[in-house]
């Protein structure tokens, strides 16, 4: 009798922990852990059907999804019709798909409601489906079983997918927490639901209540990190998504997420490091080049930048391509362009073979600036204006004050944008650094319309038409430096540099014309802000000889 009950107890024990091993896979699948969730239960899959699903789900996950189909094949349970059918949805086969499903749920009982949750299942979470036939039968399995969590679960990720699907889904997440089975996953989900209505402090308390209530559930660390990352806080979200590698399967996604948030908190040797490691370790992907190029580039090793720009352009699809990777192919060319100009500077005879070698590159490396800016597609105007006012900035850098001037005349030129004062202010300044005159004219003169209390605009009118007219025999120049200095504004200053630049005009124009009274008078003025200049010296010396 005694060994009857040691047997029997030893097996209640071996069955207790061969439910609560399949429960812990599933555990895993639902925290996005699919490698975990895959070699736990492919241990139990010949055994228990419930494992044999979640097994083949894992696979599919994995991206296997012949070996998915073999374990779907087995045999013809309900779990097992609703695994082909997502296959058959991600094969893009929906008609086939949705009779499998209706075979499952037409022959649901009264009572059963897993048949309905597994087949409403293979819609939500993957692509194609009726997401309202999956939500009528989420309700209809929760009018059978209303203290199942995942039940609630899923419900609300099923309502997450509608436009207006919100408000339904916070209720099944918060009804899924009330029953209090599966509270990591529930509150993770709010956390979610509030990141999205950019509530961005109940997401933050949603998250740390999901890590408190299993603090092996991963998906809370990273969907902070997301959270951070999209406040633009990179060192957060860098720790978040650390938490969240140690406590995932560091699946090479995680890991290209992990060098992204590298590259945005500006650990650039980092971002590259781990990019080459993961193609050193066969996980090319084309991606990868694209970071390696922009880090590269940050870093100052423009060929570094150049060679793997072109291996991305090589490798990527047209519709993996954004914006951001024709500003940087611009950049790498325009870098290039300006080494190969500083160097034929250097060189005195232009007929030298390698200034004209420089030459030639350099118009090829233009061709190709031109080529990557005409390719940049910006929808709405809020959206152009820091891309533009970016680019703005980098020609100024690599002294193309024409393309410097250019970008900030398309800002001011956006219809439905407000630009800057600084705006108009550079689309002169730098037309001005470019020699174009005219133009640097007119942006000071709008620039004086849009903003008649900025002084500025005044004194580079007078700077431009002083440029026009460098020997200073004509009054154009003098009439604007002298409005300028007549300008009064409370919150405008006329500064020491720019009355010295002033004056010096004056004074050299009323020394062309011979007008002594006046001459002295603004050298004058010019010595009482440097008292040993040689120029005011010499008009004074020059008049009172």
């Amino acid at each position: 009798m005694k060994n009857i009950i040691t047997i029997i107890a030893a097996t209640a024990v071996s069955m207790q922990m061969y439910a609560q091993n399949v429960d812990e896979g599933v555990k895993m699948y639902q925290y996005e852990r699919y490698e975990t969730a895959k070699n736990i239960l492919s241990s139990f899959a010949d055994k228990d059907q419930v494992a044999n699903y979640y097994y083949g789900l894992s696979l599919i996950e994995l991206g296997e999804l012949d070996a998915a189909q073999n374990v779907f094949n087995k045999s013809d349970n309900y779990y097992n019709q609703a695994g082909k059918a997502r296959i058959l949805y991600i094969k893009n086969k929906p008609e086939e798909a949705q009779k499998l499903l209706e075979e499952i749920t037409d022959k649901a009982k009264r009572r059963e409601w897993e048949k309905l949750k597994v087949a409403a299942d293979a819609i939500t979470y993957t692509k194609g489906g009726n997401i309202g036939l999956a939500i009528s039968w989420y309700l209809t399995a929760i009018e059978r079983n209303d203290k199942d969590a995942d039940l609630q679960i899923a419900l609300g990720d099923a309502y997450f997918r509608l436009v207006e699907g919100g408000g339904n889904a916070m209720v099944s997440y918060e009804k899924a927490e009330e029953i209090g089975t599966n509270n990591s996953l529930a509150l993770s989900r709010i956390g979610r639901l509030w990141y999205v209505a950019q509530q961005y402090d109940d997401a933050l308390v949603a998250y740390n209540k999901a890590k408190e209530a299993d603090p092996l559930n991963p998906l809370p660390y990273r969907d902070l990190a997301n959270a951070y990352q999209a406040a633009g806080n990179y060192e957060n979200a860098l720790l978040n998504i650390e938490e969240y590698l140690a406590k995932s399967d560091q699946s090479v996604d995680n890991k290209i997420t992990y060098a992204n948030l590298l590259y945005e908190a500006k650990k650039y040797d980092l971002a590259q490091n781990k990019m080459e490691e993961l193609i050193a370790e066969g996980h090319e992907r084309p991606y990868m080049y694209r970071i390696i190029a922009y880090t590269a580039f940050e870093l100052d090793d423009v060929q570094k930048a150049q060679e793997n720009m072109a291996l991305f352009f090589q490798k990527a699809k047209q519709e993996e391509l954004i914006n951001n990777d024709y500003i940087y192919a611009a950049k790498i060319n325009a870098t290039l362009a300006k080494e190969l100009k500083d160097a034929n500077a250097n060189i005195e005879d232009s007929e030298d073979e390698t200034f004209l070698e420089n030459n030639a590159k350099i118009a090829d490396y233009t061709k190709e600036i031109d080529a990557n800016l005409a390719k940049i597609a910006l929808e709405k105007d809020a959206q152009k204006a820091p891309i533009y006012r970016e680019l703005g900035v980098f020609f100024k850098d690599v002294q193309d004050y024409n393309r410097a001037a250019h970008y900030y005349k398309k800002i001011v030129d956006l219809e439905n944008y407000e630009a800057q004062v600084l705006d108009y202010y550079y689309w002169g300044f730098w037309n001005f650094y470019a020699q174009n005159l005219e133009e640097a004219l007119e942006a000071f003169e709008v620039m004086e319309r849009e903003f008649p209390d900025e002084g500025s605009a005044l004194y580079w009118q007078a700077r431009v038409k002083a440029a026009q007219y460098p020997e200073a025999k004509e009054d154009v120049a003098v009439i604007a430096y002298q409005k300028w200095i007549d300008f009064e504004n409370e919150n405008y200053t006329h500064s020491d540099t720019e009355l010295m630049t002033a004056y010096q005009y004056i004074t050299f124009y009323h020394y062309n014309n011979d007008n002594k009274e006046k001459a002295l008078k603004y050298a004058s003025k010019i010595k009482e802000i440097e008292t040993d200049n040689a120029f005011a010296q010499q008009i004074i010396d020059y008049f009172n000889q």
